[in-house]
């Protein structure tokens, strides 16, 4: 077995960008702490993200290892084709209409204003505790099964 040269390069390479890009991003986040909470900062980013890194970060957390590998499975088996694969475009249709227009239009200056952290604050600052507890079950069933979906994938 020969030692692949270009693949070992762009290894490196690509190893090498990830370690830049993670010490630019600590270096920007202690310079971000001394204007915000480190909690603030881990969860909503300081609060000054812009559109490209929400919209990338919301990708991030829907496509991943199953979505592609499904999607690239039912795409090459000669039954099913092109025509079975929906999600891609559920995925952007859901992404533009509701990540863009209307959290943006709608639900970002008033949330970030009242310093929520989450969608449920606002809602468990309407209607209490109990409420709060209660709307956090579907949520956390969601995640749950599908976590249990991938691991079921693999």
């Amino acid at each position: 077995m020969a030692l692949n040269v270009p693949g070992l390069i762009a290894v490196i390479v690509f190893y090498t960008l990830t370690l830049a890009t993670g010490l630019w991003a600590a270096w920007k986040a202690k310079k971000n702490e001394q204007k915000n909470r480190q909690t603030e900062i881990a969860i909503v980013g300081g609060r000054n993200l812009n559109v490209f890194v929400g919209l990338f970060t919301t990708t991030a957390t829907w496509v991943g290892g199953a979505y592609i590998n499904g999607t690239a499975e039912i795409v090459y088996l000669p039954s099913r084709g092109l025509a079975w694969v929906h999600a891609p475009l559920g995925f952007a249709i859901t992404f533009i209409i509701g990540s863009l227009m209307m959290s943006g239009l709608f639900f970002v200056k008033p949330m970030r204003s009242k310093k929520y952290v989450t969608m449920m604050d606002p809602l468990q600052e309407k209607f209490g505790q109990t409420m709060g507890s209660i709307l956090f079950i579907p949520p956390l069933l969601g995640d749950v099964f599908w976590f249990a979906s991938i691991l079921a994938s693999l």
